[in-house]
């Protein structure tokens, strides 16, 4: 099994502060990345892949929350944490709503910033395979609501990318993605990634019969079909997910 290194993404345009806090995760045993302000962060997240990132909110050109916004998209796996020394109701709730895993207040308590960050890295990780947009969208906004980490990938070439790169405790896999691409793909899941639980996705159709019964038996833990009954699935996604199951 591969040994995870945390990893964390900080963004503050004060430098004295990025480094302070580099030092003290540094001793922890988490990898640090700094950015001094919102695009360049971007850059950063769209070529790595970070656990958390911890974001200031008032910066020169892209605020806190935006970066966070305009993050959600291309890393939706980052817990993000917003700190600031503006932590207005207005703030806080804003930041809360659309997805932040929680707003500080500056100066930062660190006793509190570690428990926030050790919170956030033992939620659950799932990957999300499947080729329909607006499935993937509503699954994901579901799934991040319930403070699950959630990365989404729609072919089977990005799927391995993010397997190669993270280990997710729970795979939502699509069997009948385009280019009938769905089997070989769990056959790659099992392979790079061997402790996640895996949940079919699929629909009632004769033609993949077959293929659900050998996914079955080289171990699959959980078949969906579509349409799905949510609060069904989200109890699997749950169960699958707890230390015990993992």
């Amino acid at each position: 099994m591969r040994i995870h290194v945390p990893r964390l993404l900080i963004v503050d345009d004060e430098q004295d502060i990025c480094a302070n806090l580099v030092d003290i995760f540094g001793d922890l045993g988490y990898e640090v990345t700094v950015a001094y302000d919102g695009p360049t962060a971007l850059e950063i997240a769209e070529r790595e892949t970070f656990d958390i990132a911890l974001l200031d909110l008032r910066m020169p050109g892209m605020d806190g929350l935006e970066l966070f916004k305009r993050l959600k998209k291309v890393a939706p796996g980052t817990a993000t944490i917003i700190i600031t020394a503006y932590a207005s109701g207005d703030t806080a709730r804003d930041a809360v709503e659309a997805g932040a895993w929680g707003v500080m207040s500056k100066p930062v308590d660190l006793k509190t910033l570690f428990k926030t960050v050790e919170d956030a890295l033992e939620q659950p990780l799932v990957l999300l395979v499947d080729d329909n947009d607006d499935l993937c969208r509503s699954l994901r906004d579901l799934l991040l609501q319930r403070r699950y980490r959630v990365c989404v990938a729609r072919d089977a070439a990005e799927a391995k990318e993010q397997l190669l790169r993270q280990d997710f405790q729970v795979v939502l896999l699509n069997l009948t993605l385009s280019g009938g691409s769905g089997s070989e793909l769990l056959q790659s899941v099992q392979s790079e990634s061997p402790h996640s639980r895996t949940i079919l996705l699929t629909g009632h159709r004769p033609d993949v019969a077959e293929g659900l019964r050998e996914a079955m038996a080289s171990g699959v833990n959980a078949v969906c079909y579509k349409p799905f009954d949510l609060a069904g699935l989200l109890n699997i996604i749950g169960s699958l997910s707890t230390p015990a199951n993992r």
